[in-house]
């Protein structure tokens, strides 16, 4: 790819590494607690519903796996070097777009889940949706393939000293038609599909509040809640992938040179770091979307025991998709 020579790439290297460096270091600490915290409490709920909370258990673990290596990232944005070899710098570098995307996937299927409870609750809620876990596994397995492209693009010359990591390190030489294909295939299946479907989910879950049934839980508060939890996953998806997915394509336009406006392009690299950046928030807004729809999630981390009575084990089973709470 061609690199126009309009574009001021010292004075944006530096802006790169100021905003990462800063934001980074503010999602660091409440997304490690957060997620630490999370944890802790699906692992209660894992004994009181089996597979209930999968979902988010597993979104959880995606988002702690990227908090994990922001502290190596700091590092290297806040001294422009990476003295800790090839290898850990890829797989930081991996660990950023697993995360991405296997948020985006637990967020389509926590959406998909809700939905499902209201709508057609004297289905899912009681029956035992044993393919959850399988789900998850598939998840992983289809991700983490998925996003090796990410780092085998990236030349290493071990030959060569260099103090250089993630998205500084060179581009292999590949066909321009083949990264119109990747492009194309990350914006798809990673993006497009995964919005319709949280929004879709969205939108009939506030359709079906219109309907009186007593198929569900009595009372109607527990459906307002599974409404906004549909809604959230949907502000997050929106907040954090969106922006990133708009800008990656136009973020390729300009390293191709096919834009030649000097303006332009410096304007689309700046916008493309600050979607990176929002890309990254979701490791510290998911934590707060599991406390602010969840009143078993709020109780847990207030009340040294969780209760065991039959009106919580009913009230939980509406809020995590309806499964049967006494499912082996």
């Amino acid at each position: 790819m061609n690199i126009s020579n309009c574009s001021d790439e010292e004075g944006l290297k530096e802006y790169q590494h100021n905003v990462y460096a800063i934001v980074y270091g503010v999602i660091l600490a409440p997304g490690l607690l957060g997620n630490v915290l999370a944890l802790w409490v699906f692992r209660i709920y894992i004994r009181e519903t089996k597979r209930a909370v999968v979902f988010m258990m597993n979104l959880a673990i995606a988002d702690l796996l990227q908090v994990l290596s922001l502290p190596l990232r700091i590092y290297y944005y806040l001294n422009d070097s990476w003295p800790f070899g090839y290898p850990l710098c890829m797989i930081c570098f991996y660990l950023k777009y697993v995360n991405m995307y296997a948020s985006i996937y637990f967020l389509v299927w926590i959406s998909v889940r809700r939905c499902q409870l209201i709508v057609d609750p004297l289905k899912y809620n009681s029956s035992k949706q044993k393919g959850d876990l399988l789900k998850c596994i598939v998840g992983w397995l289809t991700i983490c393939l998925a996003c090796l492209a990410f780092p085998v693009l990236r030349d290493y010359k071990p030959d060569k000293p260099n103090d250089k990591c993630f998205s500084e390190l060179p581009m292999r030489p590949i066909g321009y038609e083949l990264v119109c294909i990747l492009l194309i295939l990350a914006e798809l299946l990673g993006f497009i599909i995964p919005l319709i479907v949280v929004l879709a989910c969205a939108v009939l879950t506030a359709l079906s509040l219109r309907k009186t049934t007593a198929e569900c839980v009595p009372d109607c508060g527990e459906k307002r809640r599974a409404l906004k939890m549909v809604l959230c996953c949907a502000v997050v998806f929106l907040l954090c992938f969106a922006p990133y997915h708009i800008t990656m394509p136009l973020d390729f336009l300009v390293k191709a040179n096919i834009f030649k406006d000097c303006s332009l392009r410096n304007q689309i690299q700046r916008s493309h770091i600050i979607t990176l950046c929002l890309a990254s928030l979701n490791c510290s807004l998911d934590p707060l979307m599991y406390y602010f729809t969840s009143d078993e999630f709020r109780r847990r981390l207030s009340r040294p025991e969780m209760p065991d009575t039959l009106t919580f084990n009913r009230r939980l089973s509406c809020l995590t998709g309806g499964e049967d709470a006494e499912d082996e």
